[in-house]
């Protein structure tokens, strides 16, 4: 085991069981990489129900749905079994839907509402097919950091006291995940990480410490790639907690993707034609609150040689505002957030992306295409050392790397044969599997009427 590292001050943790070696492989088109994981670890208690069943498409009951209460949240009355899956953000609900499925009645979903417009979230659920969440939380969504961690850790405190899953699930490094995290723990509830082990090595960005914090208390490490995995043994994680499972990202991007009438349909709705517009997206607060560089990279932008198709989150069009940029803005044309299935259609046909996004980082060695990381460190080195992402860190070299990458002739047919580094598209039932080893199916709603 390597020595742990500087940056993440994870204490290593003490086996509870005696370890379990497994073995998975990741087969796939285009060679794509072997993962295999170290084991797994027991939880703190209870066991991790999970049922193996597809179909997740059931209409919640009028006598278990939300309703509003007392108190930061709004649920159910009823004893939940099973695992929580915690969702807040659009990229943690697209990441986790697939999961989600095929953990079928045996999981249920809690929405901490971090990301609180309705195109950023209510949407994805919906187009997702997902099941309402049991668990919704108010006052999170627009409130400062320390405002969401603690709304959050008092809405789901009061309700893993009173309503105990046998797991809970994260995903990624949000404000949500860290808090969720924090609030399992705190109640002694297993902790699964889905996405563990990314690390920037940049303490400045809040998601580096929601990283660290999840990579703590976390029970069970799905990490990404080998390289995810390896940041977690270096930081003195016990190894049979840790498995390299792949990134969900995979299967919801191939799952997602429209066929050819529907893109078609798309690229006319906006106006663009296939190969000759570039697709940009900037939210991250590093961009956004600073506004010399905000207005830098909106000024970059416009430059382009061709057309940029620029889906405007709302904190970029409040910073935009709120800096005195908002003609700078308008000068791209902004259009509202997209839904996902239009997103990565319009994604699949840019001849270029540019972005501060770490999904799209992800997404593009799916999609095959490359793209501008406007920022000053990445969490996920496995897709620049791919040959997909490039990394800009001062805005005003993007215009010079934009064109590095529009006169590369041979680029599209190199990135075309590259596979993805992050697995074949199977995470989900890498997961799914894992869980089961923890207990046998379950089917929440039978539990809730046997112990009703």
């Amino acid at each position: 085991m390597h020595p742990p590292s500087p940056t993440d001050p994870t204490p290593p943790k003490a086996p509870r069981t005696p370890p379990r070696t497994q073995t998975a492989t990741a087969t796939g088109p285009a060679a794509a990489p072997a993962l295999a994981p170290s084991g797994v670890i027991a939880p703190r208690s209870g066991r991790m129900a999970a049922a193996s069943s597809p179909d997740h498409d059931r209409a919640p009951d009028p006598a278990t749905a939300a309703t509003p209460g007392p108190g930061p949240s709004s649920f159910t009355a009823r004893r939940h079994a099973g695992i929580a899956v915690v969702v807040g953000t659009r990229p943690e609900i697209i990441k986790l839907a697939v999961l989600t499925r095929l953990l079928g009645p045996g999981a249920y979903l809690i929405h901490t509402g971090q990301h609180y417009d309705e195109n950023l979230s209510e949407t994805f659920l919906a187009s997702f097919a997902l099941p309402a969440p049991l668990l919704r939380l108010d006052g999170v969504g627009g409130a400062s950091r320390n405002g969401q961690f603690s709304r959050i850790l008092a809405g789901l405190g009061e309700h893993f006291a009173g309503h105990r899953p046998d797991a809970v699930i994260v995903q990624g490094d949000t404000n949500t995940a860290a808090a969720a995290a924090l609030a399992a723990q705190f109640e002694g509830i297993p902790v699964v990480h889905i996405e563990a082990g990314l690390r920037s090595n940049d303490r400045a960005m809040p998601e580096e410490i929601n990283r660290m914090l999840v990579g703590v208390v976390a029970d069970l490490h799905c990490a990404p790639t080998p390289q995810a995995a390896d940041n977690l043994l270096r930081a003195g994680v016990d190894p049979r907690s840790v498995v390299t499972t792949g990134n969900t990202v995979v299967e919801a991007t191939l799952a997602c993707l429209p066929d050819a009438a529907d893109t078609a349909d798309t690229l006319a709705r906006h106006g663009v034609q296939a190969g000759y517009y570039v697709l940009a997206t900037i939210h991250r607060p590093e961009n956004t609150d600073d506004p010399e560089r905000l207005e830098a990279i909106l000024a970059a932008l416009a430059k382009l040689p061709l057309p940029v198709l620029f889906p405007a989150h709302p904190r970029t069009v409040a910073a935009a505002h709120r800096h005195g940029l908002s003609a700078d803005l308008d000068r791209l044309s902004p259009v509202a957030p997209l839904g996902y299935q239009d997103f990565l259609a319009l994604a699949r046909h840019a001849r270029l992306l540019v972005s501060d996004s770490g999904g799209l980082q992800e997404e593009c060695t799916v999609l095959k295409k490359p793209l501008l990381v406007v920022r000053t460190s990445t969490e996920r080195p496995e897709s620049v050392a791919a040959g997909f992402a490039h990394l800009v860190p001062d805005p005003a070299g993007l215009g010079a790397a934009a064109a590095r990458l529009l006169d590369d002739p041979d680029l599209p047919a190199r990135l075309e044969a590259t596979p993805s580094p992050y697995g074949d598209g199977r995470a989900s039932e890498r997961i799914v599997e894992l869980l089961a080893e923890f207990g046998t199916p379950q089917d929440c709603d039978a539990e809730l009427d046997a112990t009703a």
